[in-house]
């Protein structure tokens, strides 16, 4: 059957979840989506659906998906963020051809209308078992540019917690300290492999207006001096699609970060081991987070201490397109 290609809608997100679930029962990458969650992701202020989606269609099923999402800065290199998924059925050279093909043009042109003149980077992330695009994307220039990890540690049997030092306090998160804890999240992960600032609309879209954040269970240490500036942070989710996939409830530390003049002290720690006690009186079963091996704080010692350990990894396959 001949595929067609075009832009995805809203209204396409449950064919879209239906594809991510045929290509789970392949590569099994533990993640599971919603129609609601993919519609949710497609809503984003920083996704340009007309321009910057694709879908392949067989007759009325998808069976193709990708993405090219623009950053909101370029400082010094707009890295923008592509996602793809193709139905195992459907994995060919013919389709991935195209799909490297749409990836360079699209781009491009979203870059152009973002960053005009600033360096260009194109970054995939693919999960260890996603063997046939890590192929695709080898074989069209792209080289292995980072390893991330996921890291869990069961709560029924949590060790003991390391404390936040003397003096500091873990204080539950409230929406009157939103602005400040993106503040705080721009500016810890300004210095991390890949990472680009937030917008606002952007942060309260995805991760403190998102339907899957949980503030009572996500906690800040302030500055004792300016009460409204942020120190460090752990902002929570959790997925209610993976649990009804797995049975299992999964605290995810989305987010964990200290600012520089606190880095060292095992705040970082301290504030992990706060919210995993919560979360296990809550009734979760596991935590979650996901983490840069090579990351410059020593992040997944801290996370080591807390009790994490590594479970899988994703790799980011990176491309610099020649100029002009």
């Amino acid at each position: 059957m001949d595929l067609t290609w075009r832009p995805l809608t809203l209204d396409d997100a449950p064919a879209l979840a239906g594809l991510y679930a045929a290509a789970e029962e392949v590569d099994r990458t533990g993640e599971h989506f919603s129609a609601e969650d993919l519609r949710d992701e497609l809503a984003a202020p920083n996704v340009d659906l007309a321009r910057a989606t694709a879908g392949t269609w067989a007759g009325d099923r998808l069976v193709g998906y990708g993405l090219v999402l623009r950053r909101a800065t370029a400082t010094p290199v707009h890295m923008i963020r592509l996602q793809s998924v193709v139905h195992p059925e459907h994995r060919s050279d013919a389709v991935g051809t195209h799909l490297i093909e749409w990836f360079s043009r699209t781009s491009r042109e979203v870059h152009e209308r973002a960053f005009p003149g600033a360096p260009l980077e194109l970054h995939h992330g693919s999960h260890q078992n996603e063997r046939w695009i890590a192929g695709v994307l080898t074989r069209a220039g792209y080289t292995h540019g980072r390893t991330m990890v996921n890291m869990r540690v069961g709560l029924a049997d949590l060790p003991p917690q390391p404390p936040l030092p003397d003096g500091l306090e873990a204080v539950p998160f409230d929406f009157e300290y939103d602005l400040a804890a993106l503040d705080a999240r721009n500016d810890t992960f300004a210095g991390h492999w890949g990472s680009t600032s937030y917008e606002p609309d952007a942060w309260r879209h995805l991760v403190t207006g998102s339907k899957d954040f949980r503030p009572e269970l996500s906690f800040l240490v302030l500055d004792g001096d300016d009460g409204d500036k942020v120190l460090a942070f752990v902002l929570s989710h959790h997925y209610a699609s993976e649990t009804e996939a797995t049975g299992i409830r999964e605290h995810y530390a989305t987010w964990v970060g200290t600012r520089a003049a606190l880095r060292g002290r095992g705040v970082a720690s301290g504030l992990l081991g706060h919210t995993l006690l919560a979360a296990k009186d809550a009734g979760f079963d596991r935590s979650a987070l996901n983490v840069d091996v090579d990351n410059a704080h020593r992040a997944l010692g801290v996370y080591e201490r807390c009790g994490y350990r590594v479970d899988d990894e994703w790799h980011v396959y990176v491309l610099k397109p020649r100029r002009g």
